[in-house]
C-alpha cells in the first residue's frame, strides 16, 4: 500500500510542477515534466545518455574500487597499529578536512582533463569514509575476544581473518554504501570543472545552453545511475554478510 501512496505523491508532485510552470510562466527557470520527459526520450534514443552515462559510470566504478581498497587496507593498518595511527593523526586530520574537490585544480595539472584525473579524484572523495568505517570497525573489535585468541597461540595474520574482519564487516559495508553517492559526485564534478564527455559534461552542455528541461533530463540519469551503484552495493553486502539480511527480515516480523 505504501507503494501506491508513493506513487501518488509523484504524480501530484509532477502535475503541480507542471502546472507552475504553465500558469506563471517560468518554464525558463523550472522547465516542465513534459519537455523533461521529451529531452530524456531524445538522448535515450540517440544513444547520447548512455555514451556518457558509461563514461560516467567507468571513472565512478574505478575511482570508488581504488579508493575503498586504499581505505580498506589504510583503516586495517592503522586500526591495528595504535602507535602509527597517533602519529598520523594530525595529517590525516588536515587532509579529511580538506574539501576533495579544491583538490581538482591541482589533479588537473597533475594528470590532465583524461581518465586518470577524474579516477583519482574519485577515489580521493571514497578514501576517507570508507578508511574512517573500517578503522572503526577494527578498533571496536572485542579485545576479550583477541585477548582469549593470543592466549590460545593465534599470531596476527589469525587474528585479522578469524575475529577482526569479520567483526568489521558491518563497518566497511557502511562506508562502501556511504562513498557510493560521493564516488559520483567526485566523478561529474572533475566532468563538470574539465571534460568533453560523461553526464557532467552532458549537464554543463546544457546549462551553457540555457536548456533547462536538457539539465533536469541529466539529473534524472544522474540519480537513476546513482540508484543503480547503491543497488549493486546493497546486493553485494545480502551476498557477502546474509546473517544481517536475516537479522532485518526477523526485526521486520517481530
Amino acid at each position: 500500500m505504501i507503494q501506491v501512496y508513493r506513487l501518488l505523491f509523484l504524480v501530484f508532485l509532477m502535475l503541480l510542477w507542471e502546472g507552475i510552470s504553465r500558469w506563471f510562466g517560468v518554464e525558463f527557470f523550472i522547465s516542465r515534466p513534459s519537455a523533461v520527459a521529451q529531452s530524456l526520450w531524445k538522448i535515450l534514443l540517440n544513444g547520447v545518455f548512455f555514451y556518457h552515462a558509461g563514461i560516467t559510470t567507468l571513472e565512478a566504478v574505478l575511482g570508488f574500487f581504488f579508493g575503498s581498497l586504499a581505505g580498506l587496507i589504510a583503516g586495517l593498518v592503522l586500526g591495528r597499529a595504535k602507535l602509527l595511527a597517533d602519529i598520523l593523526d594530525p595529517f590525516l586530520t588536515a587532509f579529511y578536512s580538506l574539501p576533495k574537490v579544491a583538490l581538482a585544480p591541482l589533479f588537473i595539472l597533475w594528470f590532465g582533463i583524461g581518465l586518470p584525473m577524474k579516477v583519482i579524484l574519485t577515489a580521493a572523495v571514497v578514501f576517507f569514509l570508507v578508511f574512517l568505517n573500517t578503522y572503526s570497525g577494527v578498533r571496536n573489535v572485542s579485545r576479550e575476544q583477541l585477548t582469549i585468541l593470543r592466549l590460545m597461540g593465534a599470531k596476527e595474520r589469525d587474528l585479522l581473518t578469524m575475529v577482526v574482519i569479520p567483526s568489521a564487516f558491518t563497518w566497511v559495508f557502511t562506508g562502501l554504501r556511504l562513498s557510493v553517492p560521493y564516488a559520483l559526485i567526485g566523478a561529474l564534478v572533475g566532468e563538470i570543472i574539465a571534460a568533453n564527455r560523461g553526464l557532467g559534461y552532458l549537464l554543463s552542455d546544457a546549462a551553457s545552453q540555457f536548456d533547462t528541461a536538457g539539465v533536469f533530463a541529466a539529473l534524472v540519469g544522474i540519480i537513476a545511475l546513482a540508484l543503480i551503484l547503491n543497488t549493486a552495493v546493497k546486493l553485494a553486502e545480502r551476498k557477502l554478510m546474509p546473517w544481517k539480511a536475516n537479522e532485518a527480515e526477523r526485526e521486520v516480523a517481530v
